[in-house]
């Protein structure tokens, strides 16, 4: 028996290009997703039954015994007859998702009695209806979640595709599903806000679905007309990573939106709010911008009146060991001597 990880050579793919593998190959090949906890593997699993046209049934490998995958027996004549449960095996043969829901979380003798299920697409004597999916999903070993150990015959059973998060594809999920817009553009802003570590203790940390959830919990409470400070903040640090809820709430109390794109900041400086809570955030933000690469086009002339428009404990926010980046988008000699001296 072995704990399923994500190891340093794993590699990972976005829930869209793990729709499209599970699309064009379950009905043959049974898959294994794993991720951290609230990325959207469930919820994938049901869209892609969805598009394909199939009925989506699931098992929580928390909740089930070896005989709801088995059957029990009954004696016909003098043999005994396992009777699949009427979930993997309906009257009408006709295909469906099966939907394994936190599999390294069963029991190993459940684990067992998925065996024939996974590798083979049967229930003792019983085939599954031709053409229906397997897909299993659950956590890894290092999210800190209930993973048991899982056996080696059972890995080699199923593919295993570990999941990432991508703040694109999530973006354009929450736009269609009515995402609160303040919600879209914090995380846009700060991407790596979508998805934290989990943290080592039980406490609330950000992840999609915490972000997608927090965004109905304020639509409800603000219906209700009890969206106050006090309740926001309540929401907020009930759901997300403390960093995370305390910025999105300081900003929403600021009532800075909506925002512009970062690159007008940087070109217009005077454009910043005047807030100390609403600056950092947006150089902050800049600073992980230029620290990816991923600033747009900006003249050296605006980069070196950007930088040099900033107070000294800013500039060494937005400098944080970026002085050859800063180099490369434009910064003179003599602006990048004074942040080199700020940063001692």
């Amino acid at each position: 028996m072995q704990d399923i990880g994500a190891g340093p050579l794993a590699e990972t793919i976005t829930l869209r290009q793990a729709k499209k593998l599970v699309q064009c190959m379950a009905h043959e090949q049974s898959f294994l997703l794993l991720s951290p906890p609230g990325v959207g593997k469930s919820d994938m699993v049901y869209q892609a039954a969805q598009e394909a046209g199939l009925p989506c049934r699931s098992l929580l490998g928390t909740q089930i015994a070896p005989e709801d995958v088995s059957g029990i027996p009954r004696i016909v004549g003098e043999r005994s007859v396992f009777c699949p449960p009427r979930m993997l095996l309906p009257e009408v043969p006709e295909p469906f998702c099966l939907f394994l829901d936190e599999l390294p979380a069963c029991a190993p003798d459940v684990q067992k009695a998925f065996y024939s299920l996974l590798l083979e697409r049967r229930i003792g004597e019983h085939a599954l209806p031709k053409g229906t999916w397997v897909v299993a999903a659950g956590n890894r070993a290092q999210d800190r979640a209930l993973v048991r150990a899982t056996s080696s015959a059972l890995v080699n059973r199923v593919t295993i595709l570990h999941l990432r998060v991508d703040v694109d594809e999530w973006q354009a999920w929450a736009a269609r599903n009515g995402v609160r817009a303040d919600v879209r553009s914090f995380v846009h802003y700060l991407p790596d806000a979508l998805a934290r570590p989990v943290p080592q203790d039980p406490v609330p940390f950000s992840t999609p679905r915490a972000w997608a959830a927090l965004s109905r919990a304020l639509d409800l409470a603000q219906a209700a007309g009890v969206l106050t400070r006090e309740t926001r903040r309540a929401l907020a640090f009930g759901r997300l990573s403390p960093e995370d809820a305390a910025v999105f709430c300081a900003l929403a109390e600021e009532t800075i939106q909506p925002m512009r794109p970062l690159e007008d900041y940087v070109a217009a400086p005077e454009l910043l709010p005047k807030s100390e809570a609403a600056r950092w955030f947006i150089l902050d933000c800049i600073r992980r911008r230029v620290r990816d690469d991923r600033l747009g086009k900006v003249s050296r002339r605006a980069v070196n009146r950007f930088l040099r428009s900033l107070p000294r404990e800013h500039q060494l926010n937005v400098l944080a060991d970026l002085v050859e980046r800063w180099g490369a988008l434009g910064a003179d000699a003599s602006m990048l001597a004074i942040l080199r001296s700020v940063a001692r």
